[in-house]
C-alpha cells in the first residue's frame, strides 16, 4: 500500500512529476515513457504515482490543460479570429502556430503526434477529456467547418483543409534543408500565402 503523504510532499512530488513528465512525453512520447522514470525523481516508490495521477495519460492530459488556454488565445483568438478576412486569419493562424511550436516543445509534440492525444482521450473518462474542448486543435476545427459551410473555403473535405494547415506546420522540422534561417523564414512566408490563398478561393 503506498504510503500516506502530508499536503506538502503533495504539492512537491506533483511538481516534480509535471516537470518530469513535461520533459519525457515532449523527447520521447506518452507511449515510450514508463512510470518508473516518471517517478525516478520523486525519489518515492513506482507505486505511489497513482496516490498523484490515474495513468500516465491523466498526467499528460494535466500539462495539457495547465497549457491549452494561452495557447489558444496567442494562435485562435489572436491570431485566426482576429480579423474577419478568412484568409487572413489562416496567416495569422499559421504564423502564429509557428511561433508557438517553436517556443513549446511539449505542443509541438502533439501537433506532430496527435495519436498521442487520442491515446489519452481513449483511456481517460469522457468527462475529463471534454476538459480539453476548449483547445486551439479542436477551435481550428470548428473554424474549418464553419467557414466551409459558408463557402469561405475550397470544396474540401475539413479534415482535409485541416491536415493541409497542418502540413505547414511541419515544415520547420525539416527546415535545416531550406538553408540558412534568412532563407528558411522566406521560404515560410511564402509557403503561408499560398496555402491560404489556395484555401480561399474568389479573393484578390
Amino acid at each position: 500500500m503506498p504510503p500516506a503523504f502530508s499536503a506538502e510532499e503533495k504539492a512537491r512530488i506533483t511538481a516534480i512529476l509535471l516537470e518530469t513528465g513535461q520533459r519525457l512525453f515532449t523527447n520521447q512520447g506518452l507511449r515510450k515513457t514508463s512510470l518508473e522514470e516518471l517517478m525516478a525523481p520523486t525519489g518515492v516508490a513506482k507505486s505511489s504515482f497513482y496516490v498523484f495521477f490515474d495513468s500516465k495519460e491523466a498526467l499528460y492530459l494535466e500539462l495539457m490543460l495547465r497549457q491549452s488556454g494561452e495557447v489558444k488565445r496567442r494562435v485562435i483568438d489572436d491570431g485566426l479570429l482576429s480579423t474577419t478576412d478568412t484568409r487572413e486569419g489562416l496567416r495569422r493562424f499559421l504564423r502564429a502556430t509557428l511561433t508557438e511550436l517553436s517556443a513549446n516543445p511539449l505542443w509541438r509534440r502533439l501537433m506532430t503526434h496527435p495519436e498521442e492525444m487520442q491515446a489519452v482521450a481513449r483511456k481517460l473518462d469522457p468527462a475529463r477529456v471534454t476538459l480539453m474542448a476548449d483547445n486551439p486543435v479542436t477551435a481550428l476545427s470548428e473554424f474549418v467547418a464553419l467557414k466551409s459551410d459558408e463557402k469561405e473555403l475550397i470544396a474540401a473535405e475539413p479534415g482535409v483543409i485541416t491536415g493541409v494547415l497542418q502540413c505547414v506546420l511541419l515544415v520547420p522540422m525539416f527546415a535545416d534543408r531550406l538553408g540558412e534561417p534568412a532563407l528558411q523564414a522566406k521560404v515560410l512566408d511564402l509557403l503561408i500565402d499560398f496555402v491560404a490563398a489556395g484555401l480561399t478561393p474568389g479573393k484578390d
